[in-house]
């Protein structure tokens, strides 16, 4: 291996901010927010994308990047194929983890909950205010299957602008659609000097209140 690429010696000191459990709101879905305001702010790219890890009913994980649509009182929205490899694992287990990072920042949020679906009008209303291009490609694309070439896509994506034309409403394929996150957990994560970082964890009580601790780093 080249000399010139040394993982060990890879590392940043973190001193931008600190963060206390008096600093944090005591809604983490306020904090959230509080904390992506600044990251749109500080022109983080794309503050909005999260790692999505899911697990099979073997236990095996997988994680990908995808975005942030929709943020209420009960969770995190986004939208897939509902076929695809991380659609089949959540109908076997519908625990999953959200992970934010801003480096910008210095920061990282951690989410873990059950997932349900969005209702079909939820997600037909997100459907439709997509780019016509990214509607047909939820069409176009069976997400997660093994294809011979691109040739498929792009043959698919040509029988569909020929289909609806341009103007015609695009319907959402009942596929494709929405998933709520509902947390049991959310982390919030400062950097800091030394690797003592900031650690605050909200977690939901069976009443359904919110607790917070600081987490040794």
């Amino acid at each position: 291996m080249s000399d010139s690429l040394n993982l060990a010696d890879l590392r940043k000191e973190y001193t931008l901010k600190d963060l206390t459990v008096e600093q944090t709101a005591p809604d983490p879905f306020v904090q959230f927010r509080i904390w992506l305001a600044e990251a749109l702010q500080a022109q983080v790219p794309e503050p909005n994308a999260m790692h999505v890890a899911t697990v099979s009913s073997t236990g095996k994980p997988s994680g990908r990047i995808v975005l942030l649509k929709e943020l209420d009182n009960k969770g995190f929205v986004f939208y897939t194929n509902y076929t695809s490899r991380k659609g089949q694992e959540l109908t076997q287990n519908a625990w999953a983890s959200l992970t934010f990072f801003w480096p910008e920042l210095e920061r990282q949020v951690r989410v873990e909950g059950r997932t349900e679906k969005t209702s079909p009008q939820q997600s037909d209303i997100y459907f439709q205010s997509r780019p016509r291009g990214s509607q047909m490609g939820a069409w176009a694309s069976p997400q997660s299957q093994f294809i011979p070439s691109r040739e498929i896509l792009e043959n698919n994506l040509a029988k569909l602008k020929q289909q609806f034309g341009e103007n015609s409403l695009i319907p959402r394929p009942q596929h494709w659609g929405g998933y709520h996150v509902l947390p049991e957990s959310v982390e919030f994560w400062q950097g800091r000097a030394s690797r003592l970082h900031d650690r605050i964890l909200y977690t939901k009580t069976i009443e359904g209140s919110w607790q917070k601790h600081r987490l040794a780093p």
